[in-house]
């Protein structure tokens, strides 16, 4: 049976298509640091309620923001699907209680529960419709009324973020079959 490859569209926003989910993890935060996204992030969702254009003197910087996120949501969800198989290095451990973030403490020592979390409640799909609209909305001189709920998408996307982070700067390893850890004595 032929596996299904995701193609993580990277190269809209890096110059060229990453491979892995790792490596589209490693060109997101090298493209932009955590502050961008989150600002930017919040910028847009704020705009949404104002009747100008957000970032008139350079739109452009919107597109791309949108592109690389839909990226970001991609590895994601292929980052929870492989969570069975990899691990975050390191103990999780924090020096304080700012490093969290918008994460638990049991989120921080494994990241990847932010990402079943978010992906239990909402599909990959809910989340680009949500980056399309509030893009759309911000980009558009008019107001809307929104019958979407933007606050569950937003707050789950900047939790993915400070997942994303930690998963970024620990890096992720493979987890050993138990095979491979415990010889077997005959």
């Amino acid at each position: 049976m032929k596996k299904n490859k995701i193609y993580f569209e990277t190269n809209f926003w890096a110059a060229y298509e990453a491979e892995n989910p790792l490596e589209a993890l490693y060109s997101f935060f090298d493209f932009a640091q955590l502050d961008y996204y989150k600002q930017m992030l919040s910028d847009v969702v704020m705009h949404c309620h104002r009747n100008k254009i957000y970032k008139q003197d350079n739109p452009c910087e919107i597109f791309v923001f949108y592109t690389a996120v839909c990226s970001f949501i991609k590895v994601c969800y292929c980052l929870k699907r492989k969570s069975i198989k990899w691990k975050v290095k390191g103990s999780g451990d924090y020096q304080s209680i700012t490093q969290l973030a918008s994460l638990s403490k049991e989120e921080y020592a494994n990241p990847f529960l932010v990402f079943e979390s978010a992906f239990e409640e909402k599909t990959p799909e809910e989340f680009v419709f949500f980056l399309y609209e509030i893009v759309q909305i911000s980009l558009s001189p008019h107001t809307e009324e929104l019958d979407y709920d933007l606050v569950t998408c937003y707050i789950h996307l900047i939790r993915m973020l400070d997942a994303g982070q930690i998963m970024g700067e620990r890096g992720i390893e493979k987890i050993k079959k138990a095979e491979e850890i415990i010889p077997v004595t005959e």
